[in-house]
């Protein structure tokens, strides 16, 4: 006996989903409305052997080698709400963005959902199967719109938020694209002359028995550890890079290294205000929804991403059971706390200068790293003391939070931030654009002078002496 899928409103218009066995097409229409539904949807539900599922033929996944990325996820959703906004039922929907779908994370994600709508769930119970392409976020968005009947807006929503989130990403990324290139080719040319270059004329230097000036030694030294070292140059950053990863693995481990990040200049502000502007529409996005505040406030502390912020907002979740209002907790944690491992990383790097230093061969190197691994050491700690306890959300914001609650209005003000701080991140961008091309070129024409007059005072020299 066939076993049939339906789709169906009982008397109190609610929607009901459920699969019932029958011999006829005609039977199950009877039977189901002798359990006093009123049919809108039937398929007929056959087993995996018979090759249909549901009255389609049976898919394959994919190799789930990409598909899956932020972009393609914003696409699906826009897509989705067109789709839901023109009228069509979810389930046929999602086959129409399943043939449409590259194959990928993404498709695959879509067939399981279509698969547990089969079955019976909701949209977002099937989405909710789907953890690594379908987030909290998202699942609760969805969740939402179910409830309150709106999943078309609710899904249009969803869509401008990753459309915002996918921009700015996009803008900050863009913007660090530029200054690593140049870094890069920048370094890679400087260690061809070390290696190549400077040996060559070393060698002459020393045909002559010249009495080498105190620069053209320190440049010999470098040429002499780039290449003995020459490993090092990617082995440190590579090394560092997995530290701070591992590291991150520990909550103590990551609220230091998210504190030190957002305390250094430029680049702090950069990450504070891309960070709020993330989370403050994040939660607007929620809320408008009709997500309660709690978790909304979790989604928002989950997908913050640093965890100076993941502090705050679960001091704010904290409070607000207490029956604080949002702008109390918000404003008494707002400030950066002191943290062992923040001071850690900037007597780190305050000191990794003078080390490098003391591994360059010649005589008062080590002595001279020493001095200024020490000297970076109370630069490091001084800019720590200093920056310790700023704030990390704005009086103004706060006052906005408070005046959103008053009126009722919180979604609205949560939208004014996100769109205040999106155009501060912009601004920030564009400066440091601005500042980062200057910069390159007065460190290269440092670096090409240094080297230039480096080897040329001891062929002055040795001109003079011939002359």
């Amino acid at each position: 006996m066939p076993s049939y899928q339906f789709e169906a409103l009982d008397p109190t218009g609610q929607v009901i989903r459920d699969v019932i066995d029958a011999p006829t097409e005609e039977e199950a229409h009877t039977t189901i409305r002798q359990m006093g539904y009123f049919v809108t949807k039937l398929n007929v539900k056959k087993s995996a052997a018979d090759g249909t599922t549901g009255g389609r033929k049976t898919r394959k996944k994919t190799l789930a080698v990409g598909g899956g990325g932020l972009k393609a996820l914003t696409t699906f959703t826009r897509q989705l709400s067109i789709l839901q906004d023109a009228g069509l039922p979810i389930l046929r929907s999602l086959q129409i963005l399943e043939e449409q779908q590259k194959g990928g994370k993404l498709k695959n994600a879509i067939m399981d959902t279509c698969d547990h709508i089969e079955s019976g769930d909701t949209l977002s119970e099937a989405m909710s199967k789907c953890p690594r392409m379908f987030d909290r976020l998202y699942i609760n968005m969805i969740k939402a719109g179910e409830a309150g009947g709106a999943l078309e807006t609710i899904l249009q929503r969803l869509a401008d938020f990753k459309e915002r989130a996918m921009s700015l990403r996009r803008k900050v990324i863009g913007a660090m694209i530029y200054p690593a290139l140049v870094v890069c080719i920048a370094t890679l040319i400087v260690v061809g002359i070390m290696i190549f270059i400077v040996p060559t004329f070393q060698e002459m230097f020393e045909e002559f028995e010249l009495d080498l000036p105190v620069m053209t030694q320190l440049l010999i030294g470098i040429s002499e550890a780039i290449f003995k070292l020459w490993f090092l140059i990617p082995l440190i950053p590579i090394g560092l890079f997995v530290f701070i990863i591992l590291l991150r693995q520990f909550n103590y481990g990551k609220v230091g290294w998210d504190l030190f990040m957002l305390q250094i200049p430029i680049i702090g502000s950069l990450v504070e205000k891309n960070v709020m502007a993330r989370t403050t529409r994040t939660l607007a996005t929620l809320i408008s929804s009709g997500v309660p505040i709690l978790e909304a406030l979790t989604i928002c502390r989950d997908t913050a991403g640093n965890g100076m912020f993941e502090r705050m907002y679960l001091k704010v979740s904290e409070g607000i059971r207490e029956g604080d209002p949002i702008a109390v907790p918000l404003n008494d944690n707002c400030h950066a706390i002191f943290h062992p491992m923040a001071l850690f990383f900037w007597l780190f790097f305050g000191t990794l200068p003078g080390m490098v230093v003391m591994i360059i061969p010649g005589v008062g190197m080590t002595t001279l790293g020493l001095m200024i691994s020490g000297m970076g050491a109370v630069v490091g700690a001084l800019m720590y003391l200093v920056k310790m306890r700023r704030r990390i959300v704005d009086s103004l914001i706060v006052n906005m939070v408070d005046v959103g609650e008053e009126t009722g209005e919180l979604d609205t003000m949560l939208y004014k931030v996100a769109d205040q701080y999106d155009e501060e991140v912009r601004t920030v961008t564009d400066g440091l654009m601005a500042m980062i091309e200057p910069l390159m070129i007065v460190f290269l024409g440092g670096a090409v002078g240094f080297i230039v007059i480096a080897l040329f005072l001891p062929l002055i020299q040795m001109m003079e002496s011939l002359s």
